[in-house]
């Protein structure tokens, strides 16, 4: 993944997706906007789901230590 934070991917789709909904860019534009927009997408989904591997709940074993455990994957949950 590249330095980009998050954050700055995210903030740069919403405008990217404000610009487009204003409908004032011509075609070219458009396409050239939602091509870039596209791509941040998937990259903010490549951050969302390295976060989500990184998850890990907390509970008690039975000695009343905390101990991690992965956290349950459901593939077919909605993304």
């Amino acid at each position: 993944m590249s330095d980009i934070k998050f954050e700055e991917t995210l903030q740069r789709l919403e405008q990217i997706v404000d610009t487009l909904e204003a409908g004032d860019l011509p075609l070219e534009e458009s396409l050239r906007a939602f091509e870039e927009g596209v791509g941040l997408a998937r990259r903010c989904a490549q951050y969302l789901e390295a976060a989500e591997k990184r998850i890990e709940l907390l509970t008690r074993d039975e000695s009343g230590l905390l101990k991690t455990e992965p956290l349950p994957w459901d593939e077919g949950a909605p993304a």
